[in-house]
């Protein structure tokens, strides 16, 4: 082949190459945005509470686990990262039980025990159907906790329901900016289904929220965390974790910031 024809060829088959990037990006985003999903996803074993089901308006079955408080304590509603389990937070539900205060974590649809596949629009019914379900049960002492990919859940589900707070761990702007950050050689805008805009929807809530972020998160970077509290409305709390990054950020101390915050909002209810 001579030099020539080379020079000719190598271009194309660059822009081949990119145009296959870009397809198969495309087509399996949502493999992994969310890679604690499945399609043959088996119920979840009960490690900790009791075994829930909740229906969705558009006739999905989410399972949950649910440590009930008691009456007069707020419950927490938590919605885990994308590659979490319900099943994990035994030492959440461990911790708030020692205070009488109650926990649900459900599995969002496509992840055990769960049916359905997940998407940003079908994760965001997830939320207002656990809240709706767990408000039927606890009433309006409800404090929605959201963990990485969940904060966008928690932002959404704050904005359109009556929780007491808000505590949102390693939280972003929004799923779009964070890809963005981490593939800047492709179209991300064009190509991404599920943005998770929480830029967008989290001036509509006005509960009291409470921020935390690992300062080391590779993750979802702290940048991201801080430029969502700047626009937040008041009252909010930042509180960021100098050794922690993304997956190593509970701690005893992270618990303890949780459960002062729970029952700061119980003592200011009237």
């Amino acid at each position: 082949m001579s030099a020539i024809r080379y020079l000719l060829i190598l271009p194309l088959a660059a822009v081949v190459a990119y145009i296959t990037l870009v397809g198969v990006v495309y087509f399996s985003q949502r493999a992994l945005l969310y890679p604690g999903a499945g399609a043959t996803a088996a119920p979840e074993p009960t490690s900790w509470g009791e075994t829930v089901h909740v229906k969705t308006p558009d006739g999905e079955m989410l399972q949950g686990l649910y440590s009930q408080g008691d009456s007069d304590k707020p419950c927490v509603l938590l919605f885990f990262g994308n590659g979490d389990r319900a099943g994990n937070y035994g030492f959440l539900a461990q911790a708030l039980a020692t205070r009488r205060i109650g926990l649900l974590a459900i599995s969002y649809r496509g992840y055990p025990g769960s049916t359905g596949s997940p998407s940003e629009r079908g994760l965001l019914t997830d939320g207002l159907a656990a809240f709706d379900w767990l408000s039927a049960r606890a009433g309006s002492r409800i404090v929605v906790l959201g963990r990485s990919l969940g904060t966008g859940v928690a932002v959404n589900t704050a904005g359109n329901r009556p929780a007491m707070g808000v505590i949102l761990v390693s939280p972003y702007l929004s799923v779009l900016l964070v890809a963005q950050a981490r593939y800047p050689f492709l179209p991300v805008k064009a190509l991404l289904k599920d943005p998770f805009r929480s830029d967008l929807k989290i001036a509509k809530v006005r509960q009291p929220k409470l921020f935390l972020h690992g300062r080391l998160d590779d993750s979802i970077p702290l940048s991201s965390g801080q430029a969502l509290y700047e626009i937040a409305a008041e009252p909010k709390r930042m509180v960021i974790y100098d050794g922690a990054g993304h997956n190593d950020i509970w701690n005893d101390s992270m618990i303890g910031e949780v459960i002062r915050f729970v029952e700061a909002l119980q003592g200011n209810r009237p």
